[in-house]
């Protein structure tokens, strides 16, 4: 069998980068399975769901110059900075059962045991932990037939920024049982074998796909990357454009409302907002780190318009089958927040 294909992007900003991931998303050039590496300056990203006034200090990453940007995928924000590095997978969506994260990032917790984290492991929803701390967290949406997990891996971030740039609601750090964002993370650097205790994050990279590929060394891995064409660097141009650089996708309008709720699920925290004039919705947004393998936006345009009524709504969501919008969320307990 073939090793997979791979590509390690040259650049540090990651609107490029998520961008240049979107683009191979889409794209037929390149045999499925495929993996992805990536490292970028200061940015914080948050989930598609996310509102992003609420979710981020934007004060202190504009006076910081932190890039503040929105991915694709569902999940909550995360700080990173070039002591940290992305990877990603992009799998046959009949490959993959969606929300499965263990059997997605076993590639890479297998090469992490080979480099001395022997400790790390898949837990809870999308993390990997080492000593119960988190270093790893991950997300994933279906699209066209294909399955895509991307996730982070901290090897020397600046933890101190993590709280500093991020705006978490205290319902998210109560629901855990932790005193704050800070106490949840580490590095993995002290938990590598003492060879590589002071690799960079460039060549952490390189010993990973080496891992993964089963090969000596990276010169023996190039017959495997993907190079991007001149091509391939405009239609990525236009994607930038369109996503990771445009306000309104990034910060989006937060819609007026009359009705707020709001609650951590063991599936992931719902944020819903509704205006309601003379007695039907307005407008509806759902806000949140849930994942589903459907955009919850089909879920709120079908709502729209709907008598607030609780009878009639109770009616319209189990038939819109709320699995693919909030996995692993049950369907009575979206109900209740939004008509109890």
């Amino acid at each position: 069998m073939k090793p997979m294909q791979y590509v390690s992007m040259k650049t540090f900003d990651i609107r490029r980068n998520l961008a240049t991931e979107q683009y191979l998303m889409n794209s037929d050039k390149l045999n499925l399975p495929v993996m992805l590496f990536y490292i970028e300056d200061r940015c914080v990203i948050v989930g598609r769901n996310q509102n992003t006034i609420e979710e981020v200090d934007q004060k202190y990453c504009r006076d910081n110059n932190i890039m503040i940007t929105r991915r694709l995928s569902g999940g909550g924000a995360m700080y990173q900075d070039l002591g940290n590095l992305c990877f990603s997978f992009i799998v046959d969506a009949k490959s993959q059962d969606f929300g499965d994260f263990k059997k997605m990032v076993a590639p890479i917790v297998n090469a992490l045991h080979e480099i001395g984290a022997t400790g790390a492991m898949v837990t809870g929803r999308n993390d990997i932990i080492i000593d119960g701390k988190k270093f790893s967290g991950n997300a994933m949406y279906t699209r066209k037939g294909k399955t895509f997990s991307h996730g982070t891996l901290m090897l020397d971030v600046d933890t101190s920024e993590v709280a500093k740039a991020l705006t978490v609601p205290p319902d998210k750090i109560e629901s855990k049982g932790i005193k704050s964002v800070r106490s949840r993370v580490t590095n993995l650097r002290p938990y590598l074998a003492p060879e590589y205790q002071n690799i960079t994050t460039e060549e952490f990279r390189d010993l990973l796909i080496c891992k993964i590929l089963n090969v000596e060394n990276i010169d023996a891995a190039k017959s495997n990357e993907y190079l991007l064409s001149a091509k391939d660097e405009r239609a990525i141009d236009e994607i930038e454009e369109k996503y990771y650089s445009n306000w309104d996708w990034v910060f989006g309008k937060s819609p007026k409302f009359t009705i707020k709720r709001r609650k951590h699920f063991t599936g992931g925290t719902v944020d819903v907002r509704i205006l309601v004039e003379k007695g039907r919705i307005e407008s509806i947004k759902f806000y949140g780190d849930f994942f589903g393998t459907n955009n919850v936006s089909e879920l709120e345009n079908e709502l729209i318009g709907c008598l607030f009524d609780k009878d009639i709504l109770i009616r319209k969501m189990k038939y819109g089958n709320l699995e693919k919008f909030f996995q692993g969320i049950p369907e009575q307990d979206i109900i209740d927040l939004i008509v109890k």
